[in-house]
């Protein structure tokens, strides 16, 4: 069969790309080798951890605030069987949806491990072997969970976080090995049902690749629910005895640190994933240590006419930004002129509070020797916060010290995952911080707090405070 664009790959970024392509009416294939659609984020990332951390928020706040509500219950539990059975349901309601925008925008679906036997050509192997002719092709194969070399990981105690998402148990004691955005947010899941959780962190803070004050501020709301947090520590065992599960770490001092727990959720990044793509034989290598594809500007590689997008590639490996590039390369592909800033691709951790952020953080700031003023507003000064108990948090604001035109936005506290594309708007816009301080914001909402940190950082006009 004869294709404009051949996808190999249907996560967020195959199927966006699939579906543009076929919106400016290229014939379209997609090929993928497990029998759902949707990629790691449907089925085992972002869309199922959401749907256990809003059940377990439920159950969180049931246990310990609906009293202050005027709210009271008996026997309160949790069926984690239930749970479970709800996230999957809803995995599948995703999973399906992207099956009939395939079907609906005429696209071609290959179910099996798609491979190159030369540029233009892609042979399907599932239950039949398939060939498929291509003008263009597009990788999105995604990513997998890596761990450390030494330690094995057997999915029964030691796991990643595809395991965790179908524990049959709410752990005694989960320990992390790693502080970043997927053993925050599985733990949060763990930690709000009953789990004491260890954090143990090679850097000498959480989420470290964000702003310093989202993980200081992170770091004390999630020991109110029970984690304790070993940083700058520098795992060098795990070992599984049982139903028990020793991480011995060194810390700063060269100390020898133990931790004993029931689980142990290895958390330390995601590695792409491009084994069986018979790159081989298109002359396309992989970077060593994060086995990416290498591509250029326009996410092409160096074979003419095969592109790569998503987590095989260089960046953030976050669904929305796979998004964009699907639809940068469909666009490209047809003849347009499309743009991607990676500087205002916003990044979000999904605790209780949220976290997000987008453009440069202050260390990135001073690092770069850029002048910039500083506004912050806690969120403890919100009436709509104080009214919904969720007055943990802050919004920091960073503005150009002569123009104020706003550098970067750094948010922690309720629904900042959804407030964070004000900021986005505004930094696409090239809005000054005195441009959204001069915004009416409907009052009493926590977008307020984002309004205030604006005045904030604009001479330290801050009402409310």
């Amino acid at each position: 069969m004869k294709y404009d664009v051949v996808v190999i790959g249907s996560g967020p970024g195959g199927y966006v790309a699939a579906i543009r392509c076929a919106q400016l009416g290229m014939k379209t294939a997609i090929v993928e080798k497990y029998s759902t659609f949707g990629g790691t984020c449907l089925n085992v990332g972002c869309i199922p951890s959401k749907a256990m951390l809003d059940s377990s928020e439920h159950y969180h706040n049931a246990a310990h605030s609906f009293k202050t509500h005027g709210i009271e219950l008996k026997d309160l539990k949790i069926n984690l069987a239930q749970l479970v059975a709800r996230k999957n349901d809803v995995v599948k309601q995703n999973t399906d949806g992207i099956t009939y925008l395939m079907k609906k925008n005429k696209i071609d679906t290959y179910e099996g491990l798609g491979s190159f036997k030369n540029k233009n050509t892609i042979v399907v192997k599932g239950k039949t072997e398939t060939t498929l002719e291509a003008n263009h092709v597009i990788i999105a194969t995604g990513s997998k969970p890596s761990s450390l070399p030494f330690i094995t990981i057997d999915k029964k105690r030691i796991i990643t976080s595809t395991e965790a998402l179908n524990l049959t148990e709410v752990p005694k004691h989960l320990v992390l090995i790693g502080g970043g955005v997927i053993g925050l947010e599985l733990g949060s899941v763990y930690a709000r049902l009953g789990a004491k959780v260890t954090v143990v962190e090679f850097m000498d803070s959480i989420i470290p690749t964000m702003d310093k004050t989202l993980g200081k501020e992170l770091q004390k709301s999630l020991k109110k629910i029970g984690f304790e947090f070993l940083l700058s520590h520098k795992v060098k065992e795990v070992t599984s005895k049982g139903k028990e599960v020793n991480i011995k770490a060194d810390n700063a001092k060269g100390e020898e640190v133990v931790v004993t727990g029931d689980y142990c959720l290895v958390a330390v990044g995601r590695v792409a994933y491009t084994d069986g793509l018979g790159l081989e034989n298109i002359g396309i290598t992989t970077e060593e240590r994060t086995r990416k594809i290498t591509v250029n500007e326009h996410m092409e590689t160096s074979v003419k006419g095969v592109y790569a997008i998503g987590d095989v590639v260089r960046g953030a490996m976050l669904a929305h930004k796979a998004e964009e590039e699907g639809i940068y390369v469909a666009e490209l592909i047809a003849g347009q002129k499309p743009h991607i800033n990676y500087n205002l691709i916003p990044g979000v951790v999904y605790t209780w509070p949220e976290v997000a952020s987008v453009g440069k953080t202050e260390e990135q700031l001073k690092a770069e020797g850029v002048k910039y003023k500083a506004g912050n507003f806690p969120f403890l000064a919100s009436g709509r916060a104080r009214a919904s108990m969720d007055t943990d948090g802050l919004v920091k604001v960073l503005a150009d010290v002569t123009t104020d035109e706003i550098l970067g936005v750094h948010m922690i506290g309720p629904r900042v995952a959804d407030m964070i594309a004000e900021a986005v708007v505004a930094m696409e816009f090239r809005a000054s911080a005195e441009d959204i301080a001069r915004m009416s914001h409907a009052h009493p909402t926590y977008t307020e707090v984002f309004k205030e940190a604006c005045l904030a950082a604009t001479g330290n006009r801050a009402l409310h405070i």
